[in-house]
């Protein structure tokens, strides 16, 4: 996939939304994107199993014979045919989400269940090296070539390129935040470039904050057809009814365009949203959010060990930091904190010290220089920050210690962001929630831009991470955040 081919794809694909004359070749970019996903994905897989082979041939080559061979092109043969089998390179989930990662994950799960299952029924040994050495090798290889895909897939899409070209119908409100998402997180790789409004008018005419708007609501099929928008997205109108909504889905039958329907009842995502058919009627069903069960233990078990490793790793690093903050003013290496827990526990919060001897006392002074957003007190040029502070904050090294309160049971890998007592006090009903599980090392606030984020955004990330949480969705948290962290953005 080379990035000029990319490019010019891109490029003959777009057109003046409701010319009549351009017809977009959408998919050529992503054609050519998912080939290139299989073929990496093969030759990955071929890779592996070859080395393996190899390896444990030249090991033991008087043992060597034609049943390893077998064993390994089936293997290969299985890892493949999974991959098919579980949808893992449909267009849809390539190059955004979990959902890829979820289920290039399945299929080899899949693949080593039925190495195993084959390997009983031929009685071999030989199987367990197929199994435990190399589908876990395939695993690791795979994923971080599809992760480097995707890496240079979202900078061609910062670029402007590969995007899907989408008209968006609705309200005006709505289709305005859905443009000013899009064009926040062009990586997720959309692109409004037509909108339909109830009275095919906007705010400025005949455009919506730059977009054109093509027509009404009811010319969104005809506009489509015609035009060759990839993504057709509704958002929230009182036009939409469940006979317009079925009637459009009809008339888009036959076309390259994907309806997207965006809910209007609830915020709400992930494993807890489920269709179901309930009497002949299509039912959108939500889950209870889960705070216990099999995979909260797993989620313990991980912290625990998580914390124990990295605390081992770090720990020469943690004694840097801490002779540069004994070296760099006066007072002790860590500060401590009290914070509200899960279920409104106070615990202490151990840190770094990033603020010289009595910056609590010497905050009531500069209240009325608050940037914080909402109940936070922040201040891009603190006073109270010392030099070495500053370098600590920026890259959140300040917060390592954490990981003491992580091992010890009070705080989480991942969760909501830890609030002060006076902060919990002043909650509502609705944010609460926040303390239904425990509080993060790191968390969605920290992966979407800390301390920039209002504080309406924050509350509404922490809130979906309580009722949206997965431990799919903790590892792609984990794996952001050390991107987050060495760019700095929102740390002060």
């Amino acid at each position: 996939m080379e990035e000029g081919e990319l490019a010019d794809s891109f490029r003959s694909a777009r057109g003046r939304p409701g010319n009549g004359a351009i017809k977009r070749p959408a998919r050529h970019w992503e054609q050519r994107y998912r080939r290139t996903v299989i073929v990496s994905d093969t030759v990955a897989t071929a890779f592996v199993v070859a080395a393996i082979g190899g390896f444990f041939g030249v090991r033991d080559a008087a043992n060597w014979h034609e049943k390893w061979g077998i064993l390994a092109f089936g293997t290969e043969l299985l890892v493949l045919g999974a991959l098919t089998v579980t949808r893992s390179w449909a267009p849809a989930v390539l190059g955004q989400g979990a959902e890829e990662f979820r289920r290039l994950g399945r299929s080899l799960f899949t693949a080593a269940v039925v190495l195993a299952l084959g390997g009983i029924a031929l009685s071999s040994h030989n199987i367990r090296l197929w199994i435990f050495v190399a589908i876990p090798a395939i695993t690791l290889v795979t994923m971080t070539e599809r992760y480097l895909l995707r890496l240079r897939l979202h900078k061609q899409r910062n670029e402007g390129l590969c995007l899907r070209p989408v008209l968006a119908a609705g309200s005006v409100a709505t289709v305005r935040d859905l443009i000013a998402r899009t064009r926040k997180f062009p990586h997720l790789g959309w692109r409004v470039e037509a909108v339909c409004t109830p009275d095919g008018l906007g705010p400025d005419g005949d455009r919506l904050d730059g977009v054109p708007v093509v027509g009404r609501l009811t010319d969104v099929a005809n506009h489509v057809r015609r035009d060759g928008y990839r993504v057709v997205a509704i958002t929230p109108d009182p036009h939409w009814s469940p006979e317009r909504l079925q009637r459009l889905a009809w008339n888009l039958e036959g076309s390259d365009a994907e309806m997207v329907v965006a809910p209007v009842l609830m915020e709400v995502a992930g494993p807890r949203l489920h269709v179901d058919a309930v009497l002949g009627i299509p039912m959108l069903r939500v889950s209870m959010p889960a705070f216990t069960g099999g995979h909260r233990v797993v989620k313990e078990v991980v912290d625990r060990l998580g914390a124990a490793v990295l605390l081992v790793l770090l720990a020469p690093l943690m004694l840097f930091v801490g002779l540069l903050v004994l070296a760099d003013s006066r007072g002790g290496a860590f500060y401590r904190q009290h914070r509200v827990g899960k279920d409104g526990r106070e615990f202490t919060i151990v840190k770094f010290r990033t603020m010289v001897v009595g910056a609590d006392r010497a905050r009531a002074g500069l209240v009325d220089r608050n940037e914080g957003a909402g109940l936070l007190f922040k201040l891009r040029r603190d006073p109270r920050v010392t030099r070495v502070g500053g370098v600590l904050r920026r890259y959140s090294l300040d917060e390592l210690p954490q990981l003491v309160n992580v091992l010890t049971g009070s705080m989480s890998l991942v969760g909501p962001r830890p609030p002060l007592p006076e902060e919990s006090a002043a909650y509502g009903p609705e944010i609460r929630r926040r303390l239904l599980v425990k509080p993060g090392l790191t968390g969605l606030w920290q992966i979407s831009g800390r301390s920039d984020l209002p504080w309406e955004e924050a509350v509404r990330l922490d809130l979906r991470y309580v009722e949206d949480w997965s431990l799919a969705l903790d590892t792609v948290i984990l794996w952001k955040t050390l991107r987050a962290v060495l760019q700095g953005q929102g740390a002060y």
